[in-house]
């Protein structure tokens, strides 16, 4: 929102505009973004479920409003979930409205046969790419985007946002494209508040991500721990670290390894944090209010959603630790669970005291058998890191291509023909 305050080592862009006409700071900030195309190529991500074709609303607005900007040159849709030929094709006819004289659209099919060929090879050379989902689905789509060699900014968001406009797609760009910025990594952020039931979102984020690492912190510096200590300081300062929106240099993102799990997005933060120098790394307000789909916490499910997404957020922190001198046993992981419920307990009284002068509903004993819910899953993430051999992070494309060269000649020539085919098919209807 629209204040100057600057924390952390990361520089934060705030929301000044919203004091400004929207429609005058948009077509400032398009204008911007055009002239930086003449010199600079920009693309755009799209991590898409199959299952979110059938929410249209959310993902026909953004279709809409991606076709009004003109600086983008590329498209690339990463469709996971989809098993047959007709959900791809379904897929297809959808994005080809982006599709311009000026705009290249392409769909990877991750799951067609082609694509998972090429997973195949990679498992035959010992190459680890994780498990299905939006890690590996945005892992190989950057892998596409890297081999045709025709990007030099790329942005990434989900495709379940019910309140998308330009502003965000322009503003989740301008500082890495802004050559003048010198910005290698931008984050978004925004607040996530339900306008038909008056109340926060963002669970895991608010109530996990933010007291476990800011706990954490406390107990490297405690240990005198200064490099962990800054580690975790430094994703303290993301003021939405589970945020889906990023954009990037490619020449960044060819260099990161990427989680195929639900640990992608911290995964990142720490991938840059090891990468970039802080100077080069922003977070930027993206809009006045975000809503998406959410998930019910179904505790006694080990597949919720919810429930996957802390644990394996808990497992990459964990091994993160582990892998720079920490040894973890049982009682320090019982340590780090109580002393993470302890910070989530002091975190969920001052939500309290906000949602109160905001005029929200906040029922302050449900979020604390939330966050009872997840100290608990931060024990089921230790007996995982002790069962599991390593990390779930896939190798960055530069380590790829050194054991398997051929790789991106074999991208480019199946996502070619998945989408050839499926137009072939499309026109082949419509006779």
């Amino acid at each position: 929102m629209g204040d100057f305050h600057q924390e952390g080592i990361i520089t934060n862009l705030h929301g000044l505009y919203q004091v400004l006409d929207r429609e005058e700071y948009l077509a400032s900030l398009e204008q911007k973004l055009l002239s930086y195309a003449r010199s600079l190529r920009m693309s755009l991500l799209l991590p898409c479920l199959y299952e979110e074709l059938n929410s249209k609303v959310a993902l026909e607005r953004i279709c809409r409003q991606i076709k009004e900007v003109g600086y983008l040159r590329h498209v690339v849709v990463a469709l996971g979930g989809a098993r047959e030929p007709s959900q791809f094709q379904e897929a297809t006819e959808l994005f080809s409205c982006l599709s311009s004289r000026d705009r290249e659209v392409a769909v990877v099919w991750v799951d067609g046969p082609r694509v998972q060929k090429i997973f195949q090879e990679l498992a035959s050379r010992r190459i680890h790419t994780g498990v299905q989902g939006k890690g590996q689905s945005v892992w190989i789509a950057l892998g596409y985007l890297f081999a045709r060699g025709d990007s030099d900014v790329i942005g990434l968001h989900d495709c379940d946002i019910l309140d998308y406009d330009r502003v965000l797609l322009g503003r989740l760009l301008e500082p890495t494209a802004n050559p003048h910025s010198d910005f290698e990594f931008c984050k978004g952020y925004y607040p996530r508040i339900s306008k038909s039931e008056l109340a926060m979102k963002g669970r895991v984020t608010r109530l996990f991500v933010v007291p476990f690492v800011d706990a954490m912190a406390g107990i490297m510096r405690h240990r005198n721990m200064r490099d962990l200590e800054r580690f975790f300081l430094y994703h303290r300062a993301f003021k939405y670290p589970l945020a889906g929106e990023v954009s990037f240099l490619a020449r960044l993102a060819r260099g990161i390894n990427i989680a195929c799990d639900w640990g992608l997005e911290v995964s990142t933060l720490s991938e840059v944090y090891h990468r970039v120098a802080p100077r080069k790394i922003a977070q930027i307000d993206l809009a006045v209010n975000y809503e998406h789909k959410e998930q019910e916490l179904q505790p006694e499910d080990p597949a919720n959603g919810l429930r996957r997404m802390v644990v394996d957020i808990a497992k990459f922190y964990l091994n993160h630790i582990r892998s720079h001198g920490v040894p973890l046993d049982d009682s320090f992981v019982d340590m780090v669970r109580h002393t993470y419920y302890q910070r989530a307990l002091v975190f969920i009284k001052r939500y309290s005291d906000d949602a109160e002068v905001n005029g929200l509903r906040y029922d302050r004993h449900r979020e604390e058998i939330t966050a009872r819910h997840f100290q608990d899953f931060l024990w089921e993430a230790w007996q995982k890191c002790r069962a599991e051999a390593g990390g779930t992070l896939i190798p960055s494309w530069n380590r790829v291509l050194y054991s398997f060269p051929e790789v991106y000649g074999e991208l480019l020539e199946a996502v070619a023909r998945d989408n050839q085919d499926t137009m072939q098919t499309t026109k082949a209807g419509r006779r």
